[in-house]
């Protein structure tokens, strides 16, 4: 690890994340990573908030570095990619957390043979909770994305997909935290409309919330086995489900998740 450094072009709110999480976790230490941004105002928080290397060069930032991580909005990607495309070489290796762009567009613009894994994380990463999905492109092996996972790691969890498969990933993990931000905020109107405080019914979803999902994911309980234990004959919970089905909530997912896997794939065919 002495020698490792990891360059993070564009870091925002998810480049920051990734900073955040790599240093807590002891992959690596704030002097090892250098990081980049477009204004010099947001280059002095970063160095302030994490005592690491900042630069507005990508160029100088990716030229020595044994990871290279892509954190910038998918409409900027072409202008990095212009620019420092072709100064990555492929003892590098570089991953990609742009959504919906994909690795043979990453590819094209860099030298022959580097390596590229394409990561979806959510919004939970910020606070070292997160999910991605993890792809290899064309010339990235086993090695490569254990990188990758470790990096990914540092702020949650990840999965290993085919690329084919990361319009999925998208759709069900990386808007995820939006679908439970819309239940939670459900389910507070509706402790409101009871006459519980904004504040009780707030502190009462969220932490049913993280207490479910600690359940399923700790306890490795099947989604119907906790709702089973929940639900009594005759009682208040199935009462509310009948409520739920009736009115096509399910299905409401179901057809809300396809549609944004479908807008992925919009967006990565440049829709």
């Amino acid at each position: 690890m002495a020698s490792r450094k990891i360059a993070v072009l564009g870091a925002g709110k998810a480049g920051e994340a990734l900073i955040a999480g790599l240093v807590s976790s002891g992959w690596c230490t704030s002097a090892q990573i250098v990081a980049t941004a477009r204004h010099e105002e947001r280059i002095k928080e970063l160095a302030d908030r994490h005592g690491v290397e900042t630069t507005l060069s990508n160029v100088d930032a990716a030229v020595d570095a044994e990871v290279v991580v892509i954190a910038v909005k998918p409409q900027d990607i072409e202008a990095l990619l212009a620019d420092v495309g072709s100064t990555l070489k492929d003892e590098q290796t570089v991953i990609s957390i742009a959504a919906a762009i994909p690795t043979s567009l990453i590819e094209s613009h860099v030298g022959p043979g580097v390596p590229v894994v394409r990561a979806m994380p959510n919004t939970p990463a910020t606070v070292h909770e997160g999910m991605a999905g993890i792809s290899a492109g064309a010339h990235a092996r086993e090695e490569h994305l254990v990188v990758a996972e470790e990096v990914l790691g540092s702020v949650g969890r990840s999965v290993r997909v085919d690329e084919d498969y990361m319009d999925a990933i998208t759709a069900v993990s990386g808007s995820g935290p939006a679908y439970f931000a819309l239940l939670a905020e459900s389910m507070i109107e509706a402790g409101i409309l009871l006459g519980l405080s904004r504040e009780i019914a707030t502190d009462l979803v969220v932490q049913t919330m993280l207490g479910t999902a600690k359940l399923l994911r700790d306890e490795r309980m099947h989604p119907v086995e906790l709702r089973e234990m929940v639900t009594s004959p005759g009682g208040t919970t199935i009462a509310a489900i009948r409520e739920l089905e009736q009115a096509g909530v399910r299905a409401a997912f179901l057809n809300a998740i396809q549609a944004a896997m479908k807008r992925s794939k919009e967006l990565a065919e440049g829709g």
